[in-house]
């Protein structure tokens, strides 16, 4: 008891002492009364139901340390916890759909969306920043529906009975140019409704919201939209990401204004779905750390307890995810502390268990982990699972691009912590020369370490790109010899085979390192390091990759195990 009982007061003493910390909890008499019980119960030496008490009745933000960009969110009909979805862009699997039990720990649990349609525009290529944007989750009539905009095509939707089952193919609700950020709601005289932004970058304006009469059914818009708020006219510019709501009567529009780091948080509120609406800022920067708090969802506890959910920008990390309380002082949802973004408060709900979006992968029963992407439609030749336990990714075939950004069949996953690192245990297997396999860091710049066949050895290269999406150039700043080929007879071509562990180290500020080895302990060092980059909408992401000439036999790399590491936030 006696190493137990300091560290335990150390935490309640810092923590009581620690007025900044303590008053942006936003406590209450309940919180207060249970802060109390627990520090008797810790001068008694005994632990308040659990040994990890502290960890339950507090978190910290951000709450998702990684790229789920424009979060929207529920609460399941049944109470149980809670189904965001978040945008995805060109990559797939999208829509991932992600749960929770009291909104602060979140496991990836499905994706709803097999391939980004149309599916033969998404196919030929990486569609970087395009695809789905900002998507919007409701219940209702026993069933989910996720609604997005594609700012080339218009806005689509997807339904389910089950959120982890089968999702619907998409449909096309409204085809067009330039509309984004869909939200629908479904109000009480059995009418429905679709809110939406605009993307300026396609239709030459922005920074209105418009609103849309839907069919009951939520398959096709009826009639034409109407402006029902201008942020042209009050300095809101930019103002976009709308979610549709109704409160007490009233309707409320949620949406961002101001830019992504820069901005603020709109409410906007009205008698009548089709306005006028009244708007107020409830969340912005203020004195805290925390820019531009953007784009999120209004969620409501089962004891009708209303929280906001939202991103900031964290390159290259991306647009990582806060929890903020919110409060309904004069019918407006005020949120954070008075309208700032806190940086720590009591838990919504305790947890049954806690949840982590996966990151290690063993690909047990040729199963690939929930967190795992391409960087285009999906297609068998990119790579599948082994039975045995093994993921395998093929040679991308071509002689038409400069660096990776236009290969699709980059297998990737997301930053996910302040700083992690990953070790892939792989066997490379080439036919020709030029095919090179390895670990990347992807993003608008890149790195990535490259095994590959010289005659009857393997060697490293370690391979930097700059301004990959203008066609920059790769260089390579280190070869280091590796190891004789082995050959294995395949028919007219025999196979080279290298087994290898590959190691990425990433630092908080986003610094990366390689290593590599031959046996799984004893590691070396690459002795060159690189400052990871966004890609476009999207944070940097790492992975696996096989490339090859379109002359060349195709070969490829099987990941036998992927296991990371994070560090503590």
């Amino acid at each position: 008891m006696k190493l137990y009982f300091p560290n335990k007061l150390i935490f309640f003493m810092r923590f009581f002492m620690n007025s900044s910390g303590f008053m942006t909890t936003g406590i209450n008499l309940h919180s207060g009364i249970k802060f109390a019980l627990g520090f008797v119960f810790l001068l008694s030496g005994i632990p308040s139901g659990n040994a990890s008490a502290a960890e339950i009745d507090y978190f910290t933000n951000p709450v998702v340390y990684s790229d789920y960009s424009d979060p929207d969110a529920i609460a399941s009909p049944d109470g149980k916890g809670y189904y965001m979805t978040a945008s995805s862009f060109h990559c797939a699997p999208g829509l991932p759909i992600l749960f929770s039990e009291d909104m602060v720990n979140w496991e990836i649990v499905n994706h709803a969306l097999k391939q980004v349609p149309p599916v033969d525009f998404y196919n030929e290529t990486p569609r970087h920043g395009k695809g789905v944007w900002a998507p919007s989750i409701r219940h209702h009539n026993g069933k989910y529906y996720i609604y997005w905009g594609d700012p080339d095509f218009g806005i689509f939707m997807v339904s389910a009975s089950d959120p982890r089952g089968e999702w619907t193919e998409p449909i096309l609700v409204k085809e067009g140019k330039g509309m984004i950020d869909p939200t629908p709601l479904w109000d009480d005289n059995g009418k429905a409704y679709l809110a939406f932004a605009w993307a300026a970058s396609r239709s030459k304006f922005n920074s209105v919201i418009s609103l849309w009469e839907m069919k009951p059914d939520g398959t096709a818009l009826i009639g034409n939209p109407k402006i029902v708020f201008d942020g042209n006219a009050g300095g809101n510019h930019t103002c976009e990401g709308p979610k549709l709501y109704k409160h007490d009567g009233r309707y409320y529009i949620l949406c961002p204004a101001g830019g992504v780091d820069k901005g603020w948080q709109l409410a906007l509120r009205s008698n009548d779905v089709w306005g006028p609406y009244e708007s107020k800022i409830v969340l912005q920067q203020g004195n805290s750390a925390i820019n531009g708090p953007h784009q999120g969802a209004l969620i409501e506890t089962p004891s009708k307890e209303p929280w906001f959910i939202h991103f900031q920008e964290s390159q290259p990390w991306g647009r990582i995810l806060h929890l903020n309380p919110v409060k309904w002082v004069d019918g407006w949802p005020v949120m954070g502390n008075n309208g700032e973004p806190v940086s720590r408060a009591t838990m919504p709900q305790k947890a049954v268990k806690s949840h982590n979006i996966a990151t290690s992968d063993n690909f047990d029963n040729g199963i690939i982990g929930l967190q795992w992407q391409w960087h285009g439609n999906y297609s068998p030749e990119f790579g599948m699972p082994l039975t045995e336990g093994k993921m395998r990714v093929y040679g991308f075939l071509t002689d038409s691009i400069p660096n990776l950004w236009n290969v699709p069949n980059l297998f990737l996953q997301k930053f996910h912590s302040p700083g992690f690192s990953a070790t892939a245990k792989v066997k490379v297997t080439a036919r020709d020369d030029r095919q090179q396999s390895g670990i990347v860091v992807m993003g608008r710049d890149y790195f990535r370490v490259a095994v590959q066949k010289q005659g009857d050895k393997f060697i490293i290269r370690c391979i930097e790109c700059h301004d990959a999406e203008n066609s920059g150039q790769e260089t390579i700043v280190r070869e280091l010899p590796l190891t004789d080929a082995k050959a294995i007879e395949a028919g007219l071509y025999p196979n080279y085979e290298c087994d290898i562990w590959l190691r990425l180290d990433v630092a908080p500020d986003g610094i990366c390192r390689f290593a590599y080895s031959l046996d799984g302990k004893k590691f070396n060092d690459t002795g060159v390091s690189f400052k990871a980059r966004e890609g476009k909408w999207i944070g940097a992401k790492y992975g696996i990759y096989s490339i090859a000439p379109a002359s060349a036999e195709r070969g490829w790399i099987d990941v036998d195990s992927f296991i990371v590491n994070n560090r503590k936030k």
